[in-house]
């Protein structure tokens, strides 16, 4: 199977229906495969106690997720941006990435949502490629080759101690005090299985202990607000191989716990934490043609595995956000490399899909994304640079 790369963004994501969490949500990583949507019931992995029983309900009938869109201004960015990385700041979305010409150009730039207005923030220093986002409450953090963090009440940018770690392919989660990264591609090229801490106080970084699991790029993971649960992800170290185990690293006792494998091997999709359960979406499977259609559940409480409906439209590339509600879903491209005619909705307590109403913009693999706690803002992705807001109806 080849896996070809696209570009990366990632951005923070601020969950707050049961306690108030950050998870990080990447678009992009690995891409391949088409599984159309099948249809939604279907047993979890029955020959495993963490699965067993755990029977994913029916899917709804589809319907559209009732809420408006509204398109952007102009952003001052003219060229279509390489390596996303994003963050709201609870009033402004923070977006920093590359423009590859004949010279590379960094930008910086931040949407006011009050204001209805982009500005040109300071640049900060050149990215070394892929970054990894999050908001500390007063700062941007943008971990790489070459970071920095940016304060806005100063539109100053400091320069952070040097990243131990490769980014591409990692998992990361924002635990409130530090920004944990694990995994991804070595920087000699093999995959590693090695992890870091940052901590923005004291401007240094410390080694996690060795995960108990193989090295690999492209696993997916989100931070519960206790521990940060890792799973799946694929390696080309030893000939091309795709996981489905998992493991789970809790900073207060700075151990990992193995946990149950996923019900199916997956790498590259985008996990999301809802409060109640990580959500594993989109991805690839071993010996698929196209991006899986169907996504899975962790649930920490019970240590189990669920398998969800599918979605509309198996795809990959796409930005998700949670609501407190829904999980949204918008852009992406499918296995033909077609963009999806709509965004999709993710709802837990009635396990099913809904669309979401056509957005006034282009589809495209590879936009950032930011939930404001009314609202979902997308901007940027594959050659474009306008954006939208969608504002779900309150129910």
């Amino acid at each position: 199977m080849h896996i070809p790369r696209m570009k990366r963004t990632s951005s923070v994501v601020t969950a707050g229906l049961r306690r108030p969490v950050v998870a990080i949500a990447l678009a992009g990583g690995v891409a391949v495969a088409l599984a159309a949507g099948a249809s939604a019931s279907a047993q979890a992995g029955a020959g495993s106690p963490a699965t067993a029983g755990a029977v994913s309900r029916p899917s709804a009938a589809a319907g559209v997720l009732a809420g408006t869109w509204k398109r952007l201004p102009a952003a001052p960015v003219t060229r279509a941006p390489q390596f996303l990385a994003s963050v709201w700041t609870g009033h402004e979305l923070i977006v920093r990435g590359i423009q590859l010409e004949l010279v590379t150009r960094r930008f910086t730039i931040g949407y006011r949502l009050a204001a209805n207005a982009w500005a040109q923030l300071a640049r900060g220093p050149l990215p070394g490629g892929i970054e990894i986002a999050a908001w500390t409450g007063s700062e941007m953090l943008a971990l790489g080759a070459n970071g920095g963090a940016y304060k806005p009440a100063t539109n100053r940018w400091r320069p952070i101690a040097a990243d131990p770690l490769p980014q591409g392919g990692a998992v990361a989660g924002w635990t409130g005090r530090s920004e944990i990264v694990w995994g991804g591609i070595g920087i000699s090229g093999p995959d590693t299985r090695n992890g870091a801490a940052y901590n923005p106080a004291t401007n240094t970084w410390r080694k996690l202990p060795p995960a108990p699991l193989e090295r690999r790029r492209d696993a997916m993971g989100a931070w519960t607000g206790r521990v940060l649960v890792v799973a799946g992800g694929f390696t080309f170290n030893g000939g091309q191989r795709f996981f489905r185990d998992a493991a789970a690293y809790n900073p207060a006792t700075n151990t990992w716990r193995k946990l149950p494998a996923m019900p199916q091997a997956r790498a590259g999709g985008t996990a999301v934490w809802d409060g109640r359960e990580v959500l594993f979406l989109g991805g690839f499977r071993p010996g698929a043609n196209g991006p899986a259609g169907r996504g899975m559940a962790y649930n920490p409480a019970t240590n189990r595995w669920r398998l969800l409906p599918a979605m509309q439209f198996a795809q990959f590339g796409f930005a998700a956000v949670w609501t407190g509600r829904h999980v949204l879903v918008w852009g992406g491209a499918t296995g033909a490399g077609i963009p999806p005619p709509h965004g999709e909705a993710y709802n837990p307590g009635t396990n099913s899909w809904t669309a979401l109403p056509p957005a006034p913009l282009r589809g495209r693999p590879g936009p950032t994304a930011v939930w404001t706690g009314h609202s979902m803002i997308v901007w940027g992705g594959g050659q474009f640079t306008d954006g939208a807001i969608f504002t779900p109806r309150k129910p």
